[in-house]
């Protein structure tokens, strides 16, 4: 049987425990021989095997497992979760059915948010107990910023690829032009003129287009 270590009393009748400097005084390897028990009582720590299980002593059998109900939009979905678990650890488990990272989600409770540190059982959430999660406001802003910088390159890269394939074609020309002139034959100047001003438009629209660094490489590639 695990031995019983009082507290001293002989700093003039006082019971609130030992002292600050007897407390540090002790040594490392003397404390690591106690446990505290639940009840407060310090007792001395019986031999563990490799498992962490006390010697002689069954391992305890982990926690149950509940079933919460979770809506999220117009869909309430079912997990199964430990019943000492954190909402933390119930947002990763939820993330592959909303589609919502775990730091995207804020989960409520009795009309309350919770937070990711704070234990189930703790608030009562017990098997069949019902959560709303919702999108984290901040989230859906940075979504939107996301969407609306998608749509603009998408815009530019529509309007970059097809002055693209109208100066494709001038190239075209202007080879022509450069193998005539070359082998000695005349050009029209207006051919000329016609070609340097379509150019000149394409090149217009192309500065118009605006670009970020996602797609402005096209663009002075043009």
């Amino acid at each position: 049987m695990a031995r019983v270590m009082h507290r001293s009393s002989s700093d003039g009748g006082s019971s609130s425990g030992w002292s600050e400097a007897a407390a540090a005084a002790a040594g490392e390897e003397e404390r690591a021989g106690w446990e505290v028990r639940p009840s407060g009582m310090v007792v001395q720590a019986r031999d563990r095997g490799a498992d962490g299980a006390a010697a002689g002593v069954p391992p305890r059998p982990p926690p149950p497992e509940i079933r919460v109900r979770v809506k999220y939009g117009a869909a309430t979905h079912e997990v199964a979760v430990s019943s000492i678990a954190t909402f933390g650890e119930l947002k990763k488990a939820l993330a592959p059915r909303t589609g919502l990272q775990p730091s995207e989600q804020l989960v409520t409770y009795k009309g309350r948010e919770r937070k990711n540190s704070e234990f189930l059982d703790r608030f009562g959430v017990k098997n069949k107990s019902k959560l709303v999660v919702s999108e984290d406001p901040a989230s859906l802003e940075r979504r939107y910023i996301e969407r609306q910088r998608n749509a603009r390159i998408q815009n530019a890269n529509r309007a970059i690829g097809a002055i693209a394939l109208e100066l494709d074609k001038l190239a075209d020309q202007v080879t022509s032009i450069e193998k005539s002139v070359s082998g000695g034959s005349k050009v029209a100047e207006v051919q000329i003129t016609t070609l340097i001003e379509l150019l000149m438009r394409h090149a217009v629209k192309l500065e118009s287009i605006p670009a970020d660094a996602d797609t402005s490489s096209q663009k002075n590639l043009q």
